[in-house]
Parts: C-alpha cells; sequence; structure tokens
C-alpha cells in the first residue's frame, strides 16, 4: 500500500521537525537552549548529555524522511514519528506535573509536539488500525 499524501505530510513534517531540533541540539547546544532561557555553560557532562539524545533525533528525523521515499522504510518511520512525538510531550506533561509550569517557549514546545503527534495519529490511523486487527508491517507496505 503507497503512501497517502496525509501520510507523506505527516512524515516530512515529523522529519524535517526531529532533525533540524536534534541538529542545533547536537551542534549549537548553547544557542538552542538560550531560545528557552537556559544557559548551559561549559559543564562537558552536561554537553555530553544534551548531545546524545540530540544524535538520537537526527537519527529518528532521518528514518522519518526516509519513510517519505522508501516504502519499505515507512512502517520505521511511522514508528519513530509516534515515538518521538508522543514521547516528547509526554516527558513534558510529566515535568509539568512534577516540576511546576515551565516558561511559555517550553509551553509553546509542548502545543507543537502534541501538534504533531495528534497529525500522525491522523495520517497513520488506517496503518496503526491493520497492526492492531494482525497485519504485518511487512503486509502494509505492499
Amino acid at each position: 500500500m503507497r503512501p497517502t499524501l496525509l501520510e507523506k505530510i505527516a512524515l516530512g513534517l515529523s522529519g524535517l521537525t526531529a532533525l533540524t531540533i536534534g541538529a542545533c541540539i547536537l551542534l549549537m547546544p548553547h544557542t538552542f537552549y538560550a531560545g528557552y532561557g537556559i544557559t548551559l555553560g561549559a559543564n562537558a557532562d552536561l554537553l555530553s548529555e544534551l548531545r546524545a539524545p540530540g544524535a538520537g533525533l537526527v537519527g529518528f528525523g532521518l528514518l522519518m524522511l526516509f519513510g517519505v521515499w522508501r516504502h519499505a522504510i515507512l512502517p520505521i518511520g511511522m514508528a519513530a514519528a509516534l515515538t518521538v512525538f508522543i514521547s516528547f510531550p509526554v516527558g513534558r506533561l510529566v515535568g509539568l506535573a512534577v516540576d511546576g509550569m515551565p516558561s511559555a517557549s517550553v509551553i509553546g514546545a509542548l502545543v507543537v509536539e502534541l501538534l504533531i503527534a495528534a497529525l500522525c495519529l491522523v495520517a497513520f490511523r488506517r496503518r496503526l488500525w491493520q497492526l492492531a486487527h494482525g497485519m504485518s508491517a511487512a503486509q502494509l507496505v505492499r
């Protein structure tokens, strides 16, 4: 089953977002986090702990984007998009409950992540339904 236009849009938007954010965290964490009003300093341990998930986001973003062009990778791209854009808002909501209200820019990121998650769920609903009813990922690609 070929990807629909909505699936391609969802994967493309998800992939570009994850790739861009991941690359910014990986290559220029001070600048990226300054946008949230966070000053990082020169602690190599902290910077390493931030760059590592940034590289992970780059990898997930590439999987999402490859899923747009390579039908065999579509299920992997879908899984990556849903994993990233559902888990990030969950983490932020846990932080909100445990740590209190973050800045407006962090709330803005939460809203964007929720919107992308909703877009992915709508775009992939047919394939997710088929997976839930026993169709394998390989059958979804055909």
